[in-house]
């Protein structure tokens, strides 16, 4: 008995593809990433609007952020934005709720 072939990625893209009737075009038309993008604020996540930012840690300096927070029944990520927001206030530029607001 043979082997089945192995399916490959213009067979997966050509069974996905509808086959267009007589007289219709197979052109089919995406969406911009500015089209797709929601504009509403409130519609989106965090996750979505926001930039991610690495930061390492000494073991110590991370094992005490950790405990500050487990102690305060806060987040480490709660913690970070309030240690930025002291920054910003030490250095005289806007807050980070300012900067919200601004938008």
């Amino acid at each position: 008995m043979p082997k089945p072939l192995k399916p490959n990625l213009k067979s997966i893209v050509a069974a996905s593809q509808p086959i267009p009737l007589h007289g219709e075009s197979s052109v089919v038309r995406l969406q911009t990433a500015t089209e797709a993008a929601p504009q509403d604020k409130a519609k989106t996540t965090l996750k979505q609007r926001a930039k991610q930012l690495s930061v390492y840690l000494e073991p110590p300096v991370y094992d005490q952020l950790r405990d500050l927070a487990y102690t305060e029944r806060s987040k480490i990520h709660t913690l970070m934005l309030e240690a930025l927001d002291m920054l910003f206030t030490q250095r005289g530029v806007p807050s980070i709720r300012e900067l919200e607001k601004r938008g």
